[in-house]
């Protein structure tokens, strides 16, 4: 579970879903219910299917594995990779004699009579038994991320680069709790892929125990923040959650992303022009040239990602005194059209900001 940085529109068109990007994706799992099971299984295609609960921690373990089981084995007609949810459709559970979570059966080419499967709960063992028992010839698919897996070489150019607020997970292979966090460290990272200067990134410390010890890691996983000012990591006590996730990073980076990696309605503001916006949006045409050359003075005066904002902010202005104090209504409206049309997510986030920043002069 690796990341690049946000590769801009390059990198724009990853899914969020349960897990992996690009290859890998939950869909590629069949949901199976009352309504579909007998039409999808034992019939022209063998079957794998995962009886599980939503609650299920064992479930969210083998969740990384399964999708990219499905992933590798979306291509192959003869089989299919399906799962059912066994607290939404306790009678199918029930007729398969399901009395534990996660159960794997498999189910022979037009046979409703299948066989539990009793071995390893890995990609790779998984793959090994589908292609013996359904006659496939089928790899591992190749799995894209939005983690940064760093190693002994990436490690310190990466994480104590100053202009970078760096998250890592510390974890290990074998470690059953860092399989419980993957999908979620992931949506984590794909949530804040077109912020430049953060990196969600993670490193194997059973293989890279030198790094582990000179940061005090002795259990998996760990996971350390280290922000532009402060290169010697500080403990990452918060939630498990995406959501805690989401907003520790807010709060510690000074950006403005929801779970799904959207800008919010804060994204681009800038509280030191708050009253002058003010200011200049009470007072008439006339007075709103006068108001002008101090926003200008205030805008000269930031610094980083805000001097930016600020030169949006300036733009309004002036297109306000230009057009009209009705501009901003007008643009929002323009700007609402384009985000609905089929955009780039850097296309997408640069309208979002010039939104929230209209909507002060609005």
């Amino acid at each position: 579970m690796a990341s690049s940085k946000f590769l801009l529109e390059i990198s724009a068109t990853l899914a969020l879903v349960l897990l992996l990007a690009s290859s890998v994706s939950a869909e590629d799992v069949v949901i199976l219910t009352d309504d579909n099971f007998e039409k999808e299984v034992g019939q022209d295609r063998a079957a794998l299917i995962e009886f599980y609960a939503p609650w299920c921690g064992h479930c969210k373990k083998l969740a990384p594995d399964y999708e990219k089981l499905a992933a590798s084995f979306k291509k192959a007609k003869s089989v299919l990779i399906g799962k059912v949810d066994c607290d939404a459709h306790k009678s199918i559970c029930s007729k398969y004699d399901v009395s534990g979570y996660p159960t794997l059966k498999w189910f022979p080419r037009g046979s409703l009579e299948p066989k539990k499967y009793e071995g390893a709960r890995t990609a790779e063992a998984l793959t090994e038994f589908m292609n013996s028992e359904g006659g496939t010839n089928v790899k591992i698919a190749a799995v894209s991320s939005s983690v940064l897996v760093l190693s002994l070489d990436n490690f310190n150019k990466v994480v104590l680069d100053e202009t970078k607020d760096v998250l890592v997970e510390f974890y290990a292979p074998w470690c059953g709790h860092c399989k419980h966090l993957a999908p979620t460290y992931e949506k984590v990272a794909i949530a804040f892929k077109l912020e430049d200067n953060v990196i969600i990134a993670n490193v194997d410390a059973d293989k890279y125990r030198d790094l582990a010890e000179r940061y005090g890691v002795s259990g998996y996983p760990t996971l350390k923040f280290f922000p532009k000012n402060n290169k010697a990591g500080e403990d990452y006590g918060g939630g498990r959650d995406l959501d805690d996730f989401v907003t520790f990073i807010n709060e510690k980076c000074g950006t403005s992303r929801d779970a799904k990696g959207r800008l919010t309605s804060k994204a681009g503001l800038v509280a030191s022009l708050e009253n002058l916006v003010k200011e200049f949006v009470s007072v008439g045409s006339d007075e709103k040239k006068a108001v002008l050359p101090h926003l200008e003075q205030e805008v000269e005066k930031l610094k980083g990602t805000n001097a930016r904002y600020g030169k949006i902010y300036l733009k309004v202005a002036k297109n306000c005194v230009e057009k009209g104090g009705d501009y901003p209504k007008k643009e929002i409206q323009r700007i609402d059209r384009m985000l609905e049309k089929s955009i780039s997510e850097v296309k997408s986030d640069e309208f979002n900001l010039k939104k929230n920043i209209l909507s002060t002069f609005a």
